[in-house]
This record gives C-alpha cells, structure tokens and sequence, in this order.
C-alpha cells in the first residue's frame, strides 16, 4: 500500500506564529482552502482509493476537495493529530516555540526521552501515530494508494523516525514544512523498511521506534523547533 503524507493548508495561527496544536484546532484561511482545492489537480494521476485526516478541523479541511472529487468519506484518526505543545498551547513567544522546536528536534534526532510540559513524550506519540498507520493499513489491499492530511511537526517526526534520525536542518524535513497546495509529499509503503526501521503494517506488532525509558521509569524533561500545527 502506497501512503501519501501531506501537511494540511494555511490557517490563521500558521500566519500568527502560535502553537495551535489542540483539537478541533483552526479552520483553513482563505489561503488554505486554495490549496486544498489544488490537491485535486496536483494529486489527478495518483490513483487514491481512501482519503484521511487528522481530528483537527484544518486537516479535515484539507482533505474535503479531493474526497469530494473522488466520491469518497473522509475518514478522521486522531492519532495522525499533531504533537501536543502542551502547556505553550496557542503560545507565540521565544520561550514557548524555543521548547516545541528544541523537543521535536530531539525526537527526530532519535532523543525520544523529552516531552512537552503538559504534553506528551516521543514514546506516547509514536505509539498513536503508528497506531493511526496500522488502522490505514487494516482497510485497504497492498495495491492501494491512499492519501493522509496530517501536520508539519508531526509528520516530520514521525518520518525522522523511519529514517533512524535526521537533523531538522535536513532537506527530508523541509518537505512538511510544505504547505499541501505546493505539491510535497512524502511516500511510505507499509511493509516496506526504510533505515532499518519497518513501515507499520497491519500484521505488524513491533513498534518503529527504538527502545527508549518508559515514562513511569524517567522524568520528563522539557524538550522544545515547530510548524505550529
């Protein structure tokens, strides 16, 4: 099964700088409802069969235009919702983004022991966003290509992770940083391995990300550079 992972649209705290990370969260702009639209042509060769998104109105948004244009639901896993910022939730300052950037930059690093001051950690994100692929997986043959609206700090962790690591710096994180209407997108096939680190599959079991502490066993120390939603 082909996977195409796309950031959602634009919406007001993306142009405002705020951490909008809780559900339902904002809808798109005006902006981003253009690029929505522009997923139907952009994505007009790709043969998708199921379109999902995140619990968070601005991917769902996102979504809308090319479930309509193939007849299909879109279907809402709140596990491919963005990360948590937590206590800094709709926060703009220095301190706030400083901590969202410095800990999701420790998860793609492979440092998955940080977590976010009322949020969640690298072990407990990991855990539903595979969760949230697995139940993909579950619904459609081998041959399929669906299509998931999730969000930028989310997807770049999570794709950091079946890479072994990556620096936020790396070219691959550049393409979630990438509003859906540009046209970026990565590609997973479940099953596959990718570093060493398997795709989640339905039949699968193992988890793709590394040992780590369990949070019961370590403190969480703040970990904190982000998309904002």
């Amino acid at each position: 099964m082909r996977l195409l992972l796309l950031r959602h649209g634009q919406t007001p705290a993306n142009v405002a700088g705020q951490l909008d990370t809780a559900a339902p969260g904002l809808p798109l702009t005006e902006l981003g409802r253009r690029q929505a639209a522009a997923l139907v042509p952009a994505l007009a060769d790709e043969p998708v069969v199921g379109v999902y998104a995140s619990d968070r109105t601005r991917a769902q948004e996102t979504a809308a235009p090319l479930a309509a244009d193939r007849d299909l639901d879109v279907v809402v896993l709140p596990g491919l919702g963005e990360i948590a910022a937590g206590d800094h939730e709709m926060g703009s300052g220095r301190e706030a983004i400083k901590a969202y950037l410095t800990c999701i930059g420790g998860w793609m690093r492979g440092d998955l022991s940080g977590g976010m001051p009322g949020g969640e950690d690298g072990p407990a994100f990991h855990a539903r966003f595979d969760g949230a692929v697995r139940a993909i997986v579950a619904r459609h043959r081998p041959e399929d290509t669906v299509l998931a609206i999730s969000h930028g700090a989310a997807l770049r962790a999570w794709i950091a992770t079946l890479l072994g690591g990556i620096d936020d710096d790396h070219p691959s994180s550049a393409a979630s940083r990438t509003p859906a209407a540009r046209g970026s997108r990565a590609t997973a096939t479940a099953g596959s391995s990718c570093a060493g680190r398997r795709i989640p599959s339905a039949a699968s079991t193992s988890r793709t990300t590394p040992p780590t502490t369990s949070p019961a066993s370590a403190p969480r120390r703040p970990c904190a550079r982000p998309d904002r939603g």
